[in-house]
């Protein structure tokens, strides 16, 4: 039997080691300007160690009802929680930064602020998912001498792929983060002054598309601190957390057996890759709290007696230790042996690929976030409009752990052109299932014959009579901006090969598992469902046209009444289009509305974006709007013009 409190939101306290308080903080940095912050802390006299989740989220609202849930439970636990929005978001005072760097020089001071506090013991924990993970990572280098660990869950990677631009995904992230850094200070925390502050932040903002692209930092390789790192397969960052649990020597182990229990840079990393949607998965945070324990409070809790990478294997969990595992062995296929198309005509050498600009319709969310429509459907549609390299039927299991890597002969005439690659597991009965993919975009001045295309990072087992499928296409919309000439590119399947990561092996381990712990109700929070809810994604065909639309509205629309009064309507609409057989017809948009309200005070605010883009042969072309209103009045409204070249990368 779990007894219950309640914390002052009203949330319902399970029973844990000890007592919580909440309380809001002004945390102030060197400029003066202050941030809002929310502390939950245990009941002790005894200094304590600060968990500090940062980011640019907003604590009153948005991550309100996680906070509620997770924040609490860590401060049971013997850690002071801290949520902190960044400057010019939420409640915290200043103007958004367009760039990072500033964003990570205020959490370094950030975290140096609560270390000094006389409740704390001097270590610091960070936590992050999605860009704020991006964020710890680079904030642990520049606090060293009191962050004291770190964990990640899926951090965010470029907006390029392989030399290509991201389509899919990209603006309608730039259209939300407009969005929500266009939201005011909320009154009840902010007062009085949340309508100047508003104004100042509206003035100050820019869509941050541009910059994205323009201006991408270079992923981080290696730690800064003892990190654990957190992904499902299906998310972008699992090949990212692959390289980190490795290192730049490519060597890590764990205590228990007899590693080091560090990558490259001599910092311990353990890496977790489940079955997961993007984000934090409430089963790992009995792992979380064992990090922390072991890092920020001394306690001998077998943290790093843990394999260096523990991945979900299709049916089973499976430990490797070190990571990369002597046991995966690069395995060569070429394509005119084990993998063989039926696309190369009689004594021609070379296999052309040319496909239809609405190849990758069916390639599913960019980030899955757990909803229906997310994953990708079986890819036999998307196989007719690819060029495809089947195998064998396997005569035994295969079990793939790692990086995949496609070695491609183009021919000499090759101009630019892009490279979508997708690797399938086909069943006896045709269904196929997508592993993997990546894409590479040739540049007019690259002079390679020879090309390299890593894939994303796979971790499935396929079993015996399934074949390997590998699928080429010449677009991949609307994940990418299609190529300006639907010309395609030729190879040379004789000097073509597909190294595959294959383990020997291995037993899964019943050890290995995670538990969601018992963890506080969140304050209460009514949700209104629209009564003509749009389906998550839609594809039309108009065969008139020639033309292919696909429309998508996430599930998490319609509104929220919060506990405190707060009432949050959401609506997201994002559409793609493009004609079969002209590259440059591609256009993408999102609409994003989101409404404020406190009807106890008559505060009422609602704040519009739209971004457009479409392409020429060498840029993207954005069109971005912006309209705030109070109470039904617009207060604000703007129009971007932007040119982005498509190699500013």
């Amino acid at each position: 039997m779990i007894r219950t409190d309640r914390d002052p939101m009203g949330a319902a306290m399970p029973s844990y080691p000890y007592r919580t308080t909440r309380e809001d903080l002004r945390v102030p940095l060197p400029d003066g300007t202050e941030l809002h912050a929310r502390l939950w802390r245990p009941a002790t006299d005894e200094p304590v160690p600060v968990v500090l989740e940062y980011s640019t989220g907003r604590l009153t609202d948005w991550t309100a009802s996680d906070d509620a849930r997770r924040h609490p439970w860590f401060a049971g636990h013997g850690h002071a929680a801290v949520r902190v929005d960044a400057r010019g978001h939420g409640n915290s005072g200043g103007l958004p930064s367009a760039a990072g760097a500033g964003l990570v020089a205020d959490g370094a001071e950030v975290a140096r602020w609560l270390a000094a506090r006389p409740w704390c013991n001097g270590r610091i924990g960070l936590l992050g998912t999605g860009t704020a993970g991006d964020t710890a990572l680079r904030l642990a280098a520049l606090a060293p001498d009191t962050v004291r660990a770190a964990v990640v869950a899926c951090p965010d990677g470029p907006h390029r792929l392989g030399g290509a631009v991201l389509a899919a995904d990209g603006h309608t992230r730039a259209t939300a983060h407009l969005a929500d850094a266009a939201r005011p200070p909320d009154p009840q925390y902010a007062g009085d002054d949340w309508r100047a502050m508003w104004l100042s932040r509206l003035d100050a903002l820019e869509p941050p598309l541009a910059g994205w692209l323009a201006a991408a930092p270079d992923p981080v390789e290696n730690a800064a601190v003892p990190t654990l790192a957190v992904a499902g397969w299906s998310d972008p960052s699992a090949s990212a957390l692959l390289a980190l649990a490795a290192g730049a020597s490519g060597s890590s182990g764990g205590e228990g057996s007899g590693g080091t229990g560090s990558g490259g840079s001599g910092v311990p990393v353990r890496a977790v890759l489940g079955p997961w949607p993007h984000g934090l998965p409430d089963e790992i945070l009995p792992e979380v709290l064992r990090w922390y324990d072991h890092w920020l409070r001394d306690l001998d809790t077998g943290a790093l007696a843990t394999p260096a990478l523990r991945a979900w294997r299709t049916t089973h969990w499976a430990g490797d230790d070190p990571w990369p595992q002597p046991g995966v062995r690069p395995v060569h296929h070429g394509l005119d042996g084990p993998l063989r198309t039926a696309g190369t005509a009689s004594g021609d050498r070379w296999v052309h690929v040319r496909s239809p600009q609405h190849t990758g319709l069916d390639a599913g969310a960019p980030v899955p976030l757990g909803r229906p429509a997310d994953q990708p459907p079986d890819q036999r549609e998307e196989d007719g409009r690819s060029v495809c390299f089947d195998s064998r039927p396997l005569p035994e299991a295969l079990d793939l752990l790692g990086v995949p890597s496609l070695t491609l002969r183009l021919h000499p005439a090759a101009g630019p052109c892009l490279i979508a690659a997708r690797l399938c597991d086909v069943a006896p009965d045709g269904t196929s299932t997508l592993l993997t993919r990546g894409v590479r975009a040739l540049a007019a001045t690259d002079p390679a014959v020879d090309l390299t295309l890593d894939l994303a990072a796979t971790g499935a087992t396929l079993p015996p009579g399934h074949r390997l499928r590998l699928a080429l296409a010449s677009t991949y919309w609307p994940w990418i901006w299609p190529d300006p000439e639907p010309t395609g590119f030729a190879l040379d399947p004789s000097h073509s090969a597909l190294t595959l990561p294959v383990r020997a092996p291995a037993p899964g381990i019943d050890t290995i598992g995670f538990r969601s712990p018992v963890l506080p109700l969140p304050p209460p929070l009514h949700v209104t469902e629209p009564l003509t809810a749009r389906p998550e994604r839609v594809t039309v065909h108009d065969i008139g046209r020639r033309e292919w639309r696909t429309e998508l509205s996430p599930s998490t629309d319609g509104t929220r009444t919060h506990s405190d009064g707060l009432v949050r309507a959401e609506q997201t609409v994002t559409a793609y289009r493009v004609l079969t057989a002209t590259p440059l017809s591609a256009q993408a948009r999102t609409d994003r509305t989101v409404r404020l309200e406190r009807p106890a005070i008559g505060w009422d605010i609602t704040v519009h974006t739209r971004t457009e883009l479409r392409c020429d042969p060498t840029h993207l072309l954005a069109r971005t709007k912006l309209r705030a209103e109070e109470a039904g009045n617009v207060v604000f409204s703007k129009e971007w013009h932007h040119r982005i070249p498509r190699d500013s990368a």
